[in-house]
Formats: C-alpha cells, sequence, structure tokens
C-alpha cells in the first residue's frame, strides 16, 4: 500500500471513530462533511504540514462543522469543513453572487462552496488587519478553513449569549466597536452578528462566522450595517448596558466612511 493510500485509510478510520457513539442525525452530518473530496483535501493540508491529526468537533454550524486539530507540535488549531450539499450551497449563494470580490461566481454548486471559503478566509484577513479581534486565519483549500482555536484544554470559548458579564457596559463598547472599525477600517459589515457569533475569552469579545460579511459598498451594505446594530443593543439591553441609540451607532459608523471618500476624492 502506498503512503497516499496509507494515509487515507488513516484518515477513513479516524473519521468513524469520530463517528462512534454519535446519534443517527450526527452520524449523517459527519457523512455530509467527510466526504471523498474533504478527505483528500484534509490529507493534503496533512502532507503540507499544516495538520497533525483531527480529534473531535467543536461546534456545528448551518454551513459546516468546526473541529479541533494539531500541528505537529501539538499546537490546537480550529478547521472548518464546509458541507458541499445542495441546501448548503442555497444557503451561501447569495452572499457570494451579491458580494463584488467575486463577480462571475454563479450556478455551479462546488465553485460557490469554494468560493465562499476563500470569502471567509479573506474576511478574517481584513478585519484581522484593522485590528479587529478574530481567529487568525492559517489557510484554506476547497472547503475546508483553517483558524487559530479559540479556547483550552477543557474545550472551546464560550458564545458571548452563554456568558455572565462582569462589566456588560464594558463588553458592549468592544463589540460596537468591531461594527464602527468594520465599516471604517475593515470595510465590511459582518450582516449577521449577535450573540451567537461573538465568543468571550479571557474577559474579551471576539467576533467569529465573518464568512457572509459584505463589503461596505455592497447595494445592501447599510441595512445590513442597521440589522447588526439592532442585534447587538438588543441583546446588551438585556444584559443592563449603556446601550447608544440605534441611529447615533449608525451615523457614527457611516460618517467615518463618507470622511474617508471625501478624502479618497481629495
Amino acid at each position: 500500500m502506498s503512503s497516499y493510500e496509507e494515509a487515507y485509510a488513516y484518515l477513513e478510520r479516524h473519521v468513524d471513530a469520530l463517528k462512534t457513539n454519535r446519534t443517527g442525525d450526527e452520524r449523517q452530518t459527519d457523512a455530509e462533511v467527510f466526504d471523498r473530496k474533504t478527505l483528500l483535501t484534509i490529507y493534503d493540508m496533512m502532507t503540507s504540514g499544516y495538520i497533525d491529526q483531527v480529534h473531535y468537533p467543536i461546534s456545528t454550524g448551518k454551513e459546516g462543522n468546526v473541529f479541533y486539530a494539531t500541528d505537529e507540535d501539538g499546537e490546537g488549531m480550529a478547521l472548518k469543513i464546509f458541507r458541499t450539499s445542495t441546501s448548503t450551497f442555497k444557503r451561501v449563494s447569495k452572499y457570494v453572487e451579491g458580494d463584488p470580490r467575486f463577480r462571475g461566481v454563479t450556478g455551479n454548486r462546488w465553485k460557490m462552496i469554494y468560493a465562499w471559503v476563500n470569502k471567509e478566509f479573506r474576511n478574517l484577513v481584513r478585519y484581522s488587519e484593522a485590528g479587529i479581534p478574530v481567529p487568525e486565519p492559517i489557510t484554506f483549500a476547497q472547503n475546508c478553513l483553517l483558524m487559530e482555536y479559540i479556547g483550552d484544554e477543557s474545550g472551546p470559548a464560550p458564545q458571548l449569549k452563554d456568558v455572565v458579564l462582569e462589566d456588560p457596559t464594558d463588553t458592549y463598547d468592544e463589540v460596537i466597536s468591531f461594527i464602527i472599525d468594520g465599516w471604517q477600517e475593515a470595510h465590511l459589515v459582518h450582516g449577521d452578528l449577535s450573540e451567537y457569533n461573538i465568543l468571550m475569552w479571557e474577559g474579551q469579545p471576539m467576533m467569529i462566522d465573518v464568512g457572509q460579511a459584505m463589503t461596505s459598498d455592497h447595494y445592501n451594505a447599510k441595512e445590513l450595517l442597521e440589522r447588526d446594530i439592532r442585534n447587538i443593543n438588543a441583546f446588551f439591553r438585556k444584559r443592563d448596558a449603556d446601550v447608544i441609540d440605534d441611529k447615533v451607532v449608525f451615523e457614527e459608523a457611516i460618517s467615518g466612511k463618507d470622511e474617508e471618500e471625501e478624502d479618497d476624492e481629495e
């Protein structure tokens, strides 16, 4: 048996081990995630030196699952594997086709899923370069995205919705800065920001799931911006934070962007 066949056989055995003691629905989900193309992609990430082992699932989302993986030094990473099903294609296609960076990517299901992975990676890079806390992007290929693992040996960082905040107003100010700086510095709007896709780690919030984020020149960007502000303000009002009026946050975000555009024109 060749080294390639041995590695592929190892991956298949490992996936079977991940499915042990899982429910019927979970096993079906694993079957959708770990198809042959995905196994080959993970194998390529292994031979390229990015991954040594894939261990266990961290979370399950609408588009895919996130697994805890390690490199040869035992350092933890998060491996996000996007499903390539028709339902996933239908869900993400509007976000890819509507993004000016991905004009011409239409129709083909595989191309659309791969463009979505590319999009999330690029959005992570843009947010990171703008100083907004997101998982550090490492690499991507096909329907797999490798990024920084947020958590420790006991498990991943909790979602904002599950945390008792010591100072809700301080956390609120941080999250609002994600929205404003995201628009002004990264020129992106998350579009689905809520307590479900913000992690709390070492007392600080961190934004995740940025695949659907659109550039601020997207035709619907300002509506998405308003939705993010409404969602975050609604959550923090329930936590008794000192919340800024929706319109004030919106105007602060776009006024900075408008000033930048005027400077560029000059």
